[in-house]
């Protein structure tokens, strides 16, 4: 493998096209600051670092538009991370939106409901279910485990839409309940 060290970042990507190594040498060269400047500007690690391969991802894609002319390829590398961090968080407006619109529950209520879940320790979801009505436990095991939608539901379970949705809320609750009681 050649020896990329001593040249520029605009040699490294003019020379990308024929060689894949120089653009491996520019990603390391940039991994770190990329990340840095997107970690700077999100919520978590796990977001900045789909961020950053995002934007090494677009940097490949369109690097023979890349002209040292228009200036460094820091700063064009950075522009790129800095395209796709204001495209995350309009997707995120979007998508929160939406959630709202639905009347879905945040991510981070979801992430901790599964850490709870996590926590159950020997207690099978199987030991929870069989504590609920058979119609109800039958309800959250087709949308939750097997996650069919409610049309399907409600098709599997000889119902309308409305009456599956409310043998899954109503487990739900019962096993909301079940698990703060369990809590005590």
């Amino acid at each position: 493998m050649a020896d990329f060290s001593q040249l520029s970042d605009e040699e490294l990507l003019r020379r990308t096209p024929r060689d894949a190594a120089a653009f491996d040498a520019f990603y390391v060269r940039h991994e770190r600051l990329v990340l840095g400047y997107l970690r700077k500007r999100t919520a978590s690690a796990d977001v900045a670092i789909d961020l950053a391969a995002e934007t090494f991802v677009a940097a490949l894609a369109s690097v023979k538009r890349y002209r040292a002319s228009e200036g460094p390829a820091v700063a064009w590398l950075l522009g790129i991370a800095r395209h796709k961090l204001l495209r995350s968080v309009e997707r995120g407006r979007v998508q929160e939106r939406a959630r709202r619109k639905l009347g879905a529950p945040r991510l981070e209520l979801i992430d901790e409901r599964l850490e709870r879940v996590d926590q159950l320790g020997n207690r099978s979801v199987d030991d929870l279910l069989a504590q609920l009505r058979p119609r109800e436990a039958e309800a959250i095991r087709a949308r939750v485990i097997e996650e069919l939608t409610y049309p399907e539901l409600a098709e599997r379970m000889r119902c309308s839409t409305l009456v599956a949705r409310k043998h899954v809320s109503r487990g739900l609750l019962t096993l909301r309940t079940i698990m703060e009681h369990d809590d005590v």
